[in-house]
């Protein structure tokens, strides 16, 4: 038996690839297919089953690609209905794959639909378990991240408290645990930074699997502080359901090359948002007027999600030559399809051809002390969690998660000088002040940790860094 992790750092999400005697099961495919059709070819295997733990929220998932490119078996655990050929399983159902079975355990809870399915090897011997989005290192699933359904995030808790202590707990501890996610995902709150353990040691370290712990606590605890989901969420959970188009079709038109007068054109024919993915220093010496900026070497897609409100968004970019094709697909992984293309030769074309360019305005920590001392006006974008643990006093919080909703609310005359924790997210948040009207915003090179670094070496300044 041959099992292997397919880790993706952008969206803190586990695929898996299931090998025995020359068949192979994917468990819960990214958008993007072909690696898990060369990995099965590569180990002389064909793909039998693409198994899925729910409908996911969080991504869209390869599922009906795979299985058209395949042949392969759709599953999903009891209660499903997708709405394309696929097989829901009964609950306890064994599928066979090569030498080891794969059971369906129906886990409710995080979604009713939501599965584990559990690798039981050549000896008969419980191996391991893929638990999606049911149980993961250090946490479970949210319960209120499920569409279309009647029950409250308090009753899909308590159906989880049953799923984990009546299907999971009861395995031995010696079962290795493969998660949906890892730290970073927006799908629990608690998240270990690793991405595999033994069921026994999460009994032990796990605070949702404490023996002596009651619904009612378990209840409270998974339902308290949960930060509204992103606005992505509920649609990729839809386009998983009901289908959608192949990675094929997207790349053949996303992918295209166009000069500045196509791209102006397909702008305005469209009503195309700009996107500029390039590093956030490139960003920063010059970009196209109303651009914005989400770079593509960070935690891109998740960003896109959270910032882009609607999905059928046509969308032109600018990349780093060689990753067109990276943008797209990262894209077409939070269900943004409609990618029309990119600029040719990038922003020194559009410098050669005479357009109108716009630049980012930086400081540094150690130019922003005295600048600051004297009164000015700080917009501090980390999440309010990271605000509330530490900050500089006199900031305001202003987090990325929700600029769109306030992005009227601050005073577009005044000089904003924004951060966040080390100037990525600063970068995205500058770019769409700009884009929106707010001439006056100075970016501080490093964000927080810089700032933080530099009033270290300077006690009269660092007393106004507050930590709660």
């Amino acid at each position: 038996m041959k099992i292997e992790q397919i880790y993706t750092q952008c969206l803190a999400e586990a695929a898996y690839y299931i090998e025995s005697n020359g068949e192979a099961a994917i468990v819960d495919p990214l958008r993007e297919v072909q690696p898990y059709i060369d990995l099965a070819a590569k180990n002389g295997a064909k793909i039998k089953y693409v198994l899925e733990t729910h409908f996911h929220a969080d991504f869209v998932s390869g599922h009906i690609d795979l299985a058209k490119k395949t042949g392969a078996t759709i599953v999903y655990g009891p209660t499903a209905v997708p709405n394309f050929e696929a097989h829901v399983a009964t609950d306890g159902e064994l599928l066979q794959l090569g030498n080891v079975q794969i059971k369906v355990l129906h886990t409710p809870g995080h979604t009713m639909e939501s599965s584990t399915f559990l690798v039981i090897d050549e000896n008969g011997k419980d191996h391991s378990i893929y638990t999606g989005d049911t149980l993961f290192l250090g946490d479970v699933g949210r319960p209120d991240l499920a569409v279309k359904t009647d029950l409250s995030r308090e009753d899909l808790a308590a159906h989880l408290y049953d799923s984990l202590r009546n299907k999971i707990m009861p395995l031995a501890d010696d079962v290795i645990v493969y998660p949906g996610h890892g730290q970073g995902s927006a799908c629990g709150k608690n998240m270990s930074s690793e991405t595999v353990d033994t069921l026994g040691n999460q009994k032990k370290f796990n605070y949702a699997l404490r023996a002596d712990m009651s619904k009612e606590e378990f209840v409270k605890e998974v339902t308290s502080d949960l930060v509204a989901p992103p606005q992505y969420f509920p649609k990729n959970a839809v386009m998983n359901k009901m289908g959608y188009e192949s990675i094929d079709e997207i790349l053949a038109h996303g992918v295209i090359g166009l000069d500045v007068k196509e791209f102006k054109q397909t702008i305005e024919k469209n009503g195309a948002i700009i996107l500029d993915t390039r590093p956030k220093e490139q960003f920063a010496e010059g970009f196209i007027p109303g651009s914005t900026f989400i770079g593509i070497d960070d935690t891109f897609a998740p960003w896109v999600g959270a910032l882009i409100t609607d999905l059928k968004t046509p969308i032109v970019f600018l990349a780093e030559p060689g990753k067109e094709e990276e943008v797209v697909i990262r894209l077409s992984r939070v269900g943004y399809d409609n990618a029309l293309g990119f600029l040719k030769d990038g922003i020194e074309a559009w410098k050669a051809a005479g357009e109108k360019m716009e630049f980012v305005e930086q400081v540094t920590a150690e130019e922003f002390v005295p600048i600051f001392e004297d009164g000015a006006n700080l917009l501090d974008v980390r999440k309010e969690s990271e605000f509330s643990s530490q900050h500089i006093l006199g900031a305001t919080n202003f987090p990325l998660d929700f600029i769109n909703e306030n992005i009227n609310t601050l005073d577009k005359e005044a000089t904003w000088y924004v951060h966040c924790a080390g100037g990525y997210r600063s970068m995205i948040a500058t770019s769409i002040l700009k884009a929106n009207g707010y001439a006056h915003v100075i970016n501080i090179i490093g964000g927080f940790k810089a700032l933080k670094e530099t009033t270290l070496a300077m006690t009269e300044f660092h007393e106004q860094i507050t930590m709660l």
